[in-house]
């Protein structure tokens, strides 16, 4: 042994994503880049219905999950259906904020081409996340800021 701590393939990985009250993002990976950051932004991007210049990718993200996080660093293929989870979070919530700024319930709501919409009015993810980030009264029991984490095992 040499001294070093080793983390398993078992080990979990975390995809971390951040709705800036602009609407830009950023998609936070515990792995090493694999040279899918490109695909990610896409994937992101049309979940969510947004430019995929707008999805910056941080691999390997430090600043985010520290040093000596405990995650496993090496790419997986479970990368693909975590950033979906965590979009699909991203969904949920602005779904309720959509509702509070529509003044209708979230049901009501359908999603077309990037925005929540009912009858006339509709709410993107970014009006959604300026929402988020204080413009708005938020729902009972829902959090400031737009962001989800979705932690995987492959």
């Amino acid at each position: 042994m040499n001294g070093r701590l080793t983390v398993s393939d078992e080990a979990y990985r975390a995809v971390f994503l951040r709705i800036h009250p602009t609407g830009k993002m950023v998609l936070s990976l515990t792995t090493e880049t694999d040279g899918n950051e490109h695909e990610y932004a896409q994937l992101v991007a049309g979940e969510l219905g947004v430019p995929a210049l707008d999805v910056k990718v941080v691999a390997a993200d430090t600043d985010r999950f520290g040093l000596g996080h405990g995650f496993n660093t090496s790419p997986s293929g479970g990368a693909p259906a975590a950033i979906v989870s965590a979009t699909a979070k991203i969904k949920v919530k602005a779904r309720l904020l959509a509702a509070v700024a529509l003044d209708t319930a979230p049901d009501s709501l359908s999603w077309e081409n990037g925005a929540f919409v009912s009858g006339s009015e509709s709410q993107t993810i970014a009006d959604a996340a300026l929402y988020a980030h204080g413009s708005g009264k938020l729902p009972p029991g829902v959090e400031g800021g737009l962001d989800a984490q979705t932690v995987y095992r492959d």
